[in-house]
């Protein structure tokens, strides 16, 4: 007696079509999640929304910063004329003979800003000994930096650079995917030559160290 023999058809294997699929995430897109639910708070200079957050690309692959480095060391750096806290007029050819210390920070009563320029402001002894001005500059405007001069008792000048012009001409790079402006720090000689270039984005009050030992050198 023969048994039936039963015949099955060659099949694919159908089951992983029927889980669901998971895209495993990256790093910098959790980061991004965890910033968004920061929603409305000031992360060193950067005062974050959900809006903001969920503009900025999940990869940072896909994004390229529009602002180049234009300023190198050895080179003088592209002029500018900017209103101070005061609304006076200050262009950087009137330091010209001294030691200028010009550094752009993201924004006023920020706590990186705050941390960096109250730093500076206790230093401000040994820059004078060193015969430096010091020339602090971010887009805010002047009302927004005398407030935060007189809070904080800043006896250095802050430029307002509505519009971040001169911060593109100098190049300062941004960072967390351009989102935040960067904090940049330049040593200029008394001739005009910068020959010292120091970011430092989250260590704020490393930029009076690095400024100091520069112009100790001079």
């Amino acid at each position: 007696m023969k048994m039936a023999s039963l015949s099955l058809p060659t099949t694919r294997c159908i089951l992983p079509s029927l889980l669901p699929t998971h895209t495993p995430k990256t790093q910098s897109s959790y980061n991004l999640q965890c910033l968004a639910k920061a929603s409305h708070s000031q992360f060193y200079g950067l005062k974050l929304s959900t809006a903001t957050c969920n503009s900025i690309p999940a990869s940072s692959s896909s994004f390229k910063s529009s602002i180049l480095a234009k300023v190198s060391k050895g080179q003088v750096p592209p002029s500018f004329n900017l209103k101070d806290q005061e609304g006076r007029n200050v262009s950087l050819s009137k330091f010209k003979g001294k030691p200028v210390v010009v550094y752009f920070y993201p924004a006023d009563e920020t706590p990186g800003c705050t941390k960096q320029a109250c730093a500076f402001r206790d230093s401000y002894e040994k820059f004078k000994r060193a015969g430096a001005e010091v020339i602090g500059i971010s887009g805010d405007d002047t009302s927004s930096h005398k407030a935060f001069a007189k809070k904080y008792r800043l006896p250095f000048t802050l430029l307002s650079d509505e519009g971040n012009k001169v911060r593109k001409e100098w190049g300062v790079p941004a960072d967390l995917f351009g989102a935040l402006p960067g904090r940049q720090t330049y040593v200029l000689d008394k001739n005009g030559f910068v020959q010292l270039i120091y970011n430092n984005q989250f260590q704020p009050e490393k930029h009076i160290d690095e400024t100091l030992k520069l112009l100790q050198s001079l």
